[in-house]
This record gives C-alpha cells, structure tokens and sequence, in this order.
C-alpha cells in the first residue's frame, strides 16, 4: 500500500525548479508563507508554552514537514531554532529543497520518502500536512502513518482546500484558469476533504482537535489573513493523546 500518486509527483517535479522563485509558478505558496508560518508559530507558542524573547523561538522541537516541497516552510523554522526533518516522494522536490538549504548554511535533514515507508524512525514534536493531503493516493494510509510518527501530546497542522461550489469557484476556475496563479490541473477539486471529513478519523488515530481556522485572500490588500470562514482554504490543529 502507498500513499504515492505518480501523477501528481510527476506534475510537480515538473516545475521543481521554480519552488524559490517568487513571482514563478510557486506564487501562490509565497503569498500563503507568511500566514501560515506566523499561525504555525503563534499554536507552537502556545501549546508547549515557549518564551518568545530570541531568534530560537523553536529551539528543541522536532518538527517533521511532509510534502516539504522545495522547503518553503523547512527554511523559516529552521532559522527559528527548530530541528527540521523534511521529507517529499518526488525525488526532485528534495535535490532542490537541498541546494537551497545548503546555499544558505541551513541545517535540515531532506529525505526523498512518504510516511509509511517507515525509513524515519524518529518521533517529533510537530507535524505539518501543508497543501498535501488533496495530493495523496490514499488517505487513511496518509493519516495514519503520519500520525505514528508524533509523540504523545505532539500536534499535527493539516492545511488543505475545502470541498464546496466557492473552493472550485476560487481553487479551481480562479486560480488556475482566470488568475493562473498556478498551472491548469494543479488541484483535482474531487480529492478535496471537507473539515469533518478529516475530524472524523481523528478518533481512530488518537488525536484531538484543537482548532480549526480559515485562511482567506483579499484581492484588494493582496495578502491572505485569517478567518472564520473555511470554505475554501484553512488549518485543522490536532494534539495527540
């Protein structure tokens, strides 16, 4: 069993290249960057009540990132005093991410896998499903395996896109055909989760929802804030009992 689906590797290792460039096809994802890194800090602070007084905010948690792409995320916790384990199943996804690292004297630990194959041995503190779960072959498997790799009262950060008509309106026709914000047939809207489809395996997996939050576009100021919305994109935070 696999959570790989060769075709959506094959879209994105594509267009691998292009995971640093800011006005390329990976737009999107820099204009997302800094709601999302700022949500993922403000939860960590929280949850395991760091001291916000230094450049090593997340010094001593372990933080594995799946699907990490070129390591658009890795970068910036890492910098932040983190130890970040990185990991994608496209092989040149991870040969990017671990130039670019390198590049900028960055200590991250880059592995070309997916979850269930089980070569990480580890346990972390957080995890982060950022923008991956609508690419997966296999849910359940998905959620699962990465699941077993969170420690007891560790959390996991689920972001994704919401099935409705307003995500294929904006995620779908807006983005991809009238904006082309991202190349036509990123996304396949069917594969998209709805919240309470992803809550209700939390009780399986031992896992507690701690906060579901949307994320929302303002094409006026051109940045995404957060939102009670979560018709199209948001954050599910889930602590492990």
């Amino acid at each position: 069993m696999t959570t790989i689906n060769q075709e959506e590797i094959q879209k994105f290792s594509k267009i691998a290249d292009e995971w640093w460039d800011a006005k390329g096809k990976f737009k999107p994802l820099h204009m997302f960057n800094p709601i999302r890194i700022k949500y993922i800090l403000d939860k960590c602070t929280n949850h395991f009540n760091l001291k916000n007084n230094n450049n090593e905010l997340l010094s001593g948690l372990k933080f594995l990132d799946i699907g990490c792409g070129g390591g658009l995320v890795s970068e910036p916790l890492c910098r932040l005093g983190a130890n970040v384990t990185g990991i994608d199943a496209s092989p040149r996804n991870i040969e990017v991410a671990k130039i670019h690292a390198k590049r900028n004297n960055l200590k991250i630990k880059y592995l070309a896998t997916s979850p269930e194959k089980k070569i990480i041995q580890d346990k972390f503190d957080v995890i982060l499903n950022l923008e991956v779960i609508e690419h997966v072959e296999n849910v359940d498997l998905f959620m699962m395996s990465a699941t077993d790799l969170l420690k007891k009262n560790g959390i996991m950060f689920i972001a994704t896109i919401n099935r409705t008509l307003e995500s294929y309106i904006k995620a779908i026709v807006g983005a991809e055909y009238v904006l082309r914000w991202l190349p036509i047939g990123t996304h396949d809207w069917q594969k998209f989760l709805t919240p309470n489809e992803i809550e209700e395996k939390f009780s399986k997996l031992n896992l507690d929802k701690l906060d579901l939050t949307g994320l929302k576009f303002n094409l006026l100021s051109n940045n995404w804030t957060k939102s009670k919305d979560c018709s199209v994109n948001y954050i599910l935070l889930a602590k492990k009992n």
